[in-house]
C-alpha cells in the first residue's frame, strides 16, 4: 500500500515523497480513507504513529478542493506550544504545492502579530485553547466558517484542565463539520467529550487503550530519595552519554535538577511552562543539535516534542498519573526504532511503580545499583536483582519462628490488626510516624 491508493492527490502524495514517506504507518492507512469521506473520526493511536498525517493530510485535501473564504475553514486544538508548532509544520511541509494559508497560536509570544496574522486571513489555525480564548474575546478571530475540527491529543488537553476551553470553542463553530478527536489513551472524560463533538463517529484503534510501545525496554533502579540525584549523574556519566530525556515532576524541580547536572560537567537544560516560547525552542534545538546532552522536562512541557531516534528517556519521578508513564516514554522507541525507558523509584513512589506495572501488564526489569543500596524491594513479580534488600530480608523472616519479644509478651498474628497504643487509639488512626495531612500531589498538572 502507498499514499496514492489511499485516494490523495498528486500534489500531496509528490510533497510525501520529498519528505521520504512512501508506506503509510497503520494509523494513517485507516484514518485517512474514512476521513476523506468526510466521516467524524475517534481515534486512538501512541505518539510517533504518524497521527498528524492521519488528520492533516485529508484536511489538507478537503481545504485545497473547497472554495476559500477570508475566515478559517480548519481549526485543530493542541495541548502545547510545541505540539501546535509541530503540527503546524508538518502541515506547511505536507501542503509544499497547494496554495493554503496557515497560522500557530500560542501563549507567550506577542499576541498583536498573531492578531495581524489572523486578520490577514488564514485557512487553517493551529492553536492552543487558551490563547484561541484570547483572540476570541478580542475579536480577532470568526470561527463561524471552520469545517474541519481537531482535537490533537486530546486527553492532555483534559489533563491539565482545558475542557472548560474546548466546550466554548466548540460552541462557537459551525454545527455542521467534520471533527476528529486523536488521543493515546482512552478514559470516561474523553468517551464524554466525543459524544459532545462528534456525530456517529468511525472508531479507529491501532493500539490497546493506554498502550505502551513495543520497541521500548523498561528498566527499574530502586533507590532512595536522597540518593537519586546522584544516581543519575552516575549513570549518565558511566553509561549514557549520548542525548537523553529526564522527566521531573515540577517546574523548579527540572530547572534545579538540570543546574545539577551541568554543574557535573554534563551540559543539560530544563524546558518547562514557566520558559518563554523563545527559551524552550533554544533549548530543544540545542538538543537536537547536540549543543546540550540532557533535558529535562515536565510531562506538559515534553508533549509534542518531536526528537528523532531519541536512545532513552530517564524518570527522575513518577509521575502521578500512571497514563503519564506512557506519554513519557513516548518519546523513545519512535518509527520503529529500539529506544530504553529508566525509572529511578524511591520507596514513597512503590505505589505509582505498581500502578504502572498494570499498565504496562509486561514483567519489569528491577536492578540494584552498585554502591547505591536501596531501602525498598519491588515484589510484584520481581525482586531486586543484585544486593540482598531489608525487604527480601523481612521475608526470610516471615517464613520461619521469630525470635521472642523483649518485654516477654507473646508476639500477635502476622498480618493481624495493629495493637492500640498505650495511651489508647490515636485521634488521626494512623500508625506511629504517619503523617498527618494528605501528602501534596505535584506533577501531572505542573508543566
Amino acid at each position: 500500500m502507498n499514499f496514492e491508493t489511499l485516494g490523495l492527490r498528486p500534489e500531496l502524495c509528490r510533497a510525501l515523497a520529498t519528505l521520504g514517506f512512501t508506506t503509510p504507518t497503520p494509523i494513517q492507512a485507516e484514518a485517512i480513507p474514512v476521513a476523506l469521506a468526510g466521516h467524524d473520526l475517534l481515534a486512538g493511536a501512541q505518539t510517533g504513529t504518524g497521527k498528524t498525517a492521519a488528520f492533516g493530510l485529508p484536511l489538507l485535501q478537503k481545504l485545497s478542493q473547497g472554495e476559500r473564504t477570508r475566515n478559517p475553514r480548519a481549526l485543530i486544538l493542541a495541548p502545547t506550544r510545541e505540539l501546535a508548532q509541530q503540527v503546524h509544520d508538518n502541515l506547511r511541509d505536507y501542503a509544499k504545492h497547494l496554495s493554503l494559508k496557515m497560522a500557530v497560536i500560542y501563549g507567550g509570544v506577542s499576541l498583536v502579530n498573531q492578531a495581524n496574522t489572523l486578520r490577514r486571513g488564514v485557512d487553517i489555525i493551529v492553536a492552543c485553547p487558551g490563547r484561541l480564548i484570547d483572540h476570541m474575546q478580542q475579536r480577532n478571530v470568526d470561527l463561524r466558517e471552520v469545517q474541519v475540527l481537531v482535537l490533537d491529543e486530546a486527553d492532555r488537553m483534559l489533563d491539565i484542565g482545558f475542557l472548560p476551553a474546548i466546550r466554548r470553542i466548540i460552541a462557537m463553530v459551525p454545527r455542521q463539520r467534520q471533527t476528529m478527536l486523536f488521543s493515546a489513551t482512552f478514559d470516561k472524560a474523553i468517551r464524554e467529550i466525543a459524544k459532545e463533538a462528534l456525530r456517529e463517529p468511525r472508531e479507529i484503534q491501532v493500539n490497546p487503550p493506554n498502550a505502551v510501545a513495543t520497541m521500548v525496554t523498561h528498566r527499574v533502579h530502586p533507590v532512595r530519595d536522597t540518593q537519586k540525584r546522584e544516581v543519575l549523574i552516575k549513570l549518565l556519566s558511566t553509561h549514557y552519554q549520548d542525548q537523553t530525556l529526564v522527566f521531573a515532576k515540577t517546574k523548579h524541580g527540572s530547572d534545579r535538577l538540570a543546574k545539577q547536572i551541568t554543574a557535573a560537567g554534563i551540559p543539560a537544560e530544563a524546558i518547562h511552562g514557566n520558559k518563554s516560547q523563545n527559551a524552550r525552542l533554544r533549548a530543544l534545538a540545542d538538543f537536537k543539535s547536540g549543543a546540550v546532552r540532557v533535558l529535562v522536562a515536565t510531562d506538559i512541557a515534553a508533549r509534542g516534542l518531536d526528537i528523532p531516534a531519541l536512545p532513552r528517556v530517564i524518570n527522575f519521578e513518577l509521575p502521578m498519573v500512571p497514563e503519564d508513564y506512557v506519554h513519557r516514554i513516548g518519546r523513545t522507541g519512535r518509527a520503529g526504532l529500539t529506544g530504553e525507558a529508566i525509572s529511578l523509584v524511591s520507596k514513597d513512589e512503590a505505589k505509582l511503580l505498581r500502578q504502572v506495572q498494570r499498565i504496562l501488564k509486561d514483567p519489569l526489569e528491577v536492578h540494584g545499583l552498585e554502591g547505591f543500596p536501596p531501602d525498598w524491594s519491588y515484589r510484584e513479580g520481581n525482586d531486586i536483582n543484585d544486593d540482598t534488600t531489608a525487604g527480601q530480608q523481612r521475608t526470610r523472616r516471615a517464613d520461619g519462628p521469630r525470635p521472642p519479644r523483649r518485654d516477654g509478651h507473646a508476639h500477635g498474628p502476622r498480618g493481624g490488626r495493629p495493637q492500640a497504643h498505650a495511651g489508647g487509639p490515636r485521634r488521626d488512626g494512623g500508625g506511629a510516624g504517619q503523617r498527618s495531612g494528605g501528602q501534596r500531589r505535584e506533577g501531572s498538572r505542573q508543566g
